[in-house]
């Protein structure tokens, strides 16, 4: 940006320049907090103040994926969404909708709690401090959020109801028949009336101890405490669910190895709600590709649980291809398959191939073995396309129920325990991890499904398995049931329904969704409001007691160990403080005072964040979680939105399966316990792109500081060193990051607005240009001059009507702008509002109909320039509820267009037409053209095409 001299000063003093820039923005940001204009009322409630007669307007909820307040604040990459949402509120409100816009802060987590590690300054303090520095950058923004609403979710008054929402789950079970979640009350009565059969192994209701009622309903709460394999990360002294591990067997934060142990951790059911979660998808406006990826996690497929016989035990399997039983020649369970060990024999059977063995004396050594080995690969690994497969015989057989065949039993590290029941039926002619299996071990292989090549029925000839959903079966027959003939989808019903028949099995449905792990072994988290009795049983803290608040620790770190040492076990913070930890309490069950033990995990990170928009509606009840009226009312279902939610929630796509899935969760327990009437969360999602920046890195690869490379002849240089450049992430570590207050220092607040709207569609990842900022810049400017005279100060514009072109131009833009705002397509309708501003500038005057109209289109998107805009055009009121201009139809439609005349598919004449000429008028005014008859020259017509207004294509004899 060229500097302004003094003599242009003096010229021009009420010119539009960063200086004066900045003096409209502070001024109007202070207007609009002094004035309460973004505050959203609820329905009948004066207490949140703003508009009463803004409730009676169609609502809007608009929200922003919950930020982090890290200590580096704000770059230009972060508020992009943010403005998006903003530019987006504007326009509704300017449409009459009553709109929710708030921000709050997701501020429990892991760089608090390592730099209090690190300093010794208590993550609280850390994290306030960044929560004012990120408050001032967003201000100077001009976001338009209802300040009233935000909160933190280490406020204790928002926490205490993320408490109580953990009670609710815990207090729940979800009743399948139903189909929802239901008060754990309702299930004790139908074990205690004898309505509900107590699970096996337990007694009927009246006689079980009340350790043994609590066990009982452990397996039927939706959070529950359980002994269960979890992904441990000593390096982090923290356990980890899986979608927190990294695809390479890592934890996400810290790129710290991942192992399998077996700890006591809280979990949530959501397994129970798989299929709803896969169901109400489709009533949600999300990205498909977001779907798609719900669907793939969740994972659910249809097949059949068989059963088979191993001497007193037997092994259950789930299996998608029950068509291919009679193929079924060997087993695989999981290295940590609970029956391993009992059906192990002391000695090898006789006639056991050498290469089974793996060497070892006896089946438990091989085992034992085996099972080391398999503890220090991560599932990642295990399930990786590995060139040699390991396994080891068992020592075991099974019984095919079909074929009454005795089939070996291994145990291999491709098997998980954590999916389907951690045992498989090997089918190796027609699977083709199964084939290099049986290769490597010489197991045998049967075809069952007929190949659609010349391969032939004999395996052992094959170089590869062979699969399809779309041939016939073979070699599955004997005197019990025949499938040969039969396709795979007959054949499928009929071995169902014959292992039904003898209880051999069932048809059934798997899901690839796992139980969230909820324990983290962390100080800077939500406490559990659980106790322990003498005996171990968990019980719920009364709701007078919450909430639980963290108490003060002298260490803030877990116990961290060698990355790389498997052989540990977590030690948490809260179990230091002895006087926290080790309490008296009376809950209130008629017992009296008696001695307690907190939990002392804390929950993971993303507990706060399952239900923020539902604080959003009502921060300050301190009786409910939220008035029942006010969620009717901003998230209730309606026309077009059948599960209710947010009206557009606007963030990353990296939540698709976090987040995304546990709010989810969160909020259909909420809606069965009649708590909430949304069962879903967010109706529209929009996943925003990302502001990437160049990296310049020297020889060594060391990130050096882009705002110091210098461009020569096509290549760059830092500090007279060549570097290399590559488009990336924009961050402090790779010092690139540029910051929102430096461009509004150099250019204003509206101008990084525009900027980052303009940049292209909000959905797709765009390269930030410093150097291109300053053409939003000049448009402010132009706009500016177009109104305001810069000698005076005063509004530049005419009281007369606009032309006839003019106004065809401004309801153009006002028709165009509209559209694209209601689609959030920022970019486009900023390239109209230049187009009609561009033309503003050509005339002589401008008229203040005109002037008022492109103030009005851009308020959404440069708030600030707009209201000064608005006030110097003579108005009193803001420009935030003033409506957004409606463009007359008859001005939208052109006087004349011109019409292409083709010959043989050659231009031969263009016609100025009517756009509503008929096709009959069209085709004569076209054939009555000289140029036309020239180019015929007298030759017959064949055919005449009209496509009235624009084409008339003539094909002559």
């Amino acid at each position: 940006m060229s500097e302004t001299t003094p003599a242009a000063e003096t010229a021009a003093p009420y010119r539009y320049t960063a200086a004066l820039a900045a003096d409209i923005e502070a001024r109007w940001q202070d207007f609009w907090e002094k004035n309460g204009t973004y505050e959203a009322p609820n329905p009948g409630d004066g207490e949140l103040g703003g508009e009463p007669a803004q409730a009676a307007k169609p609502k809007k909820f608009i929200m922003d994926m919950f930020p982090y307040p890290s200590g580096a604040g704000l770059h230009v990459g972060h508020p992009l969404g943010y403005i998006a949402t903003d530019a987006y509120a504007r326009y509704a409100r300017m449409t009459g909708h009553n709109v929710l816009h708030t921000l709050g802060f997701d501020a429990f987590g892991l760089p608090a709690e390592q730099y209090a590690v690190q300093t010794g300054t208590h993550p609280r303090t850390s994290t306030e401090a960044n929560m004012v520095q990120m408050q001032a950058q967003l201000r100077r923004l001009g976001l338009g959020h209802d300040r009233r609403r935000s909160f933190a979710t280490i406020d204790p008054e928002y926490y205490r109801w993320t408490q109580w929402i953990f009670l609710q789950i815990f207090n729940s079970w979800y009743d399948t028949a139903q189909r929802k979640a239901r008060p754990i009350e309702e299930l004790v009565e139908q074990f205690a009336s004898g309505e509900r059969e107590t699970p096996e192994g337990y007694g009927p209701w009246a006689e079980l101890t009340e350790r043994e009622r609590a066990d009982v309903l452990g397996e039927y709460r939706l959070a529950y405490a359980s002994d269960a394999p979890v992904n441990w990360s000593p390096g982090l002294g923290t356990v980890l669910a899986n979608e927190e591990v990294t695809a390479d067997g890592r934890s996400e934060r810290g790129n710290f190895p991942v192992f399998k142990a077996n700890l006591r951790q809280w979990n949530m059911r959501i397994t129970a709600y798989a299929d709803r979660l896969l169901e109400d998808l489709d009533g949600l406006d999300w990205p498909e590709a977001i779907k798609l990826q719900q669907r793939n996690w969740i994972g659910r497929s249809e097949g059949a649980r068989i059963s088979f016989p191993v001497g007193d035990e037997h092994i259950d399997v789930f299996t998608t291809r029950q068509d291919t039983l009679f193929g079924a020649t060997y087993m695989v369970l999981a290295p940590e398959h609970p029956l391993v060990e009992t059906i192990t024999p002391q000695a090898w059977p006789e006639g056991t191939h050498e290469v089974w063995t793996g060497g070892h004396a006896t089946p438990h050594e091989a085992v034992a073995a085996y099972r080391a080995q398999a503890e220090a690969k991560s599932d990642v690994e295990r399930q990786a396309e590995a060139k040699d497969k390991t396994g080891v015989f068992t020592g075991a057989y099974a019984v095919n129920p079909v074929s009454e065949e005795r089939v070996p039993v291994f145990i291999a590290d491709y098997v998980l325990m954590g999916y389907g029941t951690g045992a498989i039926m090997a089918v190796p002619a027609h699977d083709e991890r199964d084939f290099a299996f049986a290769r490597a071990f010489e197991l045998p292989m049967r075809c069952v499904v007929e190949p659609s090549d010349d391969r032939g029925l004999d395996p052992s000839t094959w170089d590869a398995a062979f699969s399809s959903y779309d041939a016939k079966i073979v070699n599955s027959s004997d005197h019990q049931i025949s499938l040969d003939g039969l396709s795979v989808t007959e054949a499928k019903e009929r071995v169902t329904a014959w292992l039904e028949e003898r209880g051999l099995g069932e048809g059934t449905v798997n899901f690839r969704l796992r139980d969230w792990l909820f324990s983290r072994q962390r100080y800077w988290g939500e406490p559990f409001p659980i106790v322990y009795d003498e005996d171990g049983i968990a019980h719920p803290l009364p709701e007078s007691m919450l909430p639980l608040e963290l108490p003060e620790v002298e260490d803030y770190s877990p116990r961290t160990f060698d990355p790389d040492d498997a052989d540990t076990s977590p030690e948490t913070p809260l179990s230091r403080n002895e006087e926290w930890v080790n309490v008296t309490l009376d809950l209130g069950d008629g017992k009296g005072p008696r001695r307690f033990r907190r939990e002392t995990n804390t929950m993971p990170n993303w507990a706060g964040s399952c239900w923020y928009e539902l604080r959003y509606l009502d921060p300050h009840n301190d009786s409910a979680l939220v008035d029942p009226e006010v969620e009717r009312y901003w998230m209730g279902p309606r026309e077009g939105m059948p599960h209710g939610g947010v009206d557009l929630y606007v963030g990353g796509q990296e939540h698709a399966v976090l987040h995304l899935l546990y709010a989810r969760f969160w909020s259909k327990v909420l809606h069965d316990l009649g708590h909430i009437s949304s069962s879903e969360p967010f109706h529209k999602l929009y996943n925003q792109g990302m502001i990437q920046a160049y990296v310049y890195r020297d020889a060594r690869g060391i990130a050096v500081p882009a705002a110091e490379v210098e461009e020569r002849d096509g290549a760059y240089y830092y500090q007279g060193e060549k570097v290399t450049r590559l488009l990336g992430k924009m961050g402090k570590s790779l010092k690139n990051a540029v910051t929102p207050d430096e461009i509004c220092a150099e250019f204003g607040a509206d101008t990084l607005r525009l900027y980052e709207m303009a940049m292209g569609p909000l959905d797709v990842s765009r390269p930030w240009d410093t150097r291109a900022v300053v053409g939003q810049f000049r448009l402010l400017q132009r706009l500016w001059r177009n109104v305001v005279d810069e000698a005076t100060g005063e509004a530049a514009v005419v009281d007369t009507e606009p032309d006839v072109e003019m106004l065809r131009a401004m309801h153009k833009a006002v028709d165009g702008v509209g559209q694209d705002m209601a689609a959030l397509r920022f970019n486009t309708a900023i390239a109209k509002i230049t187009e009609l501003n561009n033309h503003v500038t050509k005339a002589r005057e401008v008229p203040r109909q005109v002037a008022e109209t492109l103030v009005l289109l851009i308020a959404p998107l440069a708030p600030h320039a707009a209201e000064e805009l608005w006030r110097r055009l003579g108005h009193e009121d803001s420009v935030v509820h003033r409506d957004f201009p409606v463009a007359d139809p008859a001005h939208l439609v052109d006087d004349a267009v011109t019409c292409v005349v083709q010959i043989k598919g050659k231009v031969r004449a263009r016609l100025e037409v009517s756009p509503s000429v008929t096709d009959a008028d069209l085709e004569a005014a076209a054939l009555a053209e000289p140029a036309v008859q020239k180019a015929l020259g007298g030759a017959g017509i064949r055919k005449v095409i009209v496509r009235a207004p624009k084409l008339v294509n003539i094909v002559p004899e």
